[in-house]
């Protein structure tokens, strides 16, 4: 079964779109409804809890430090084998 799409734009915001074609538009109604467009995608926008927020921030640099390990450690190899092939200068 299927799910509701959420992400699809508002009844409004269609009838606004095709009323805004069928009329003779002026230069800047393109940018007028571009913008109205804007405006209703970014009410959709849910701002995290502070708790979602830290839990995000905590997993965000636990994955930074991860990754940082582990350049450190391919970059400590590569040294490792570049002073074996070439001699220590």
């Amino acid at each position: 079964m299927v799910a509701n799409v959420i992400d699809e734009p508002g009844e409004e915001i269609v009838a606004a779109a095709k009323q805004a074609r069928a009329q003779k538009r002026g230069p800047f109604a393109g940018i007028i409804l571009f913008l109205k467009q804007v405006i209703a995608e970014l009410k959709k926008v849910v701002t995290p809890t502070r708790k979602e927020l830290i839990n995000f921030t905590l997993v965000v640099l636990v994955f930074v430090l991860i990754m940082m390990g582990l350049v450190y450690g391919v970059d400590m190899l590569f040294a490792a084998l570049v002073n074996w092939v070439f001699g220590a200068p």
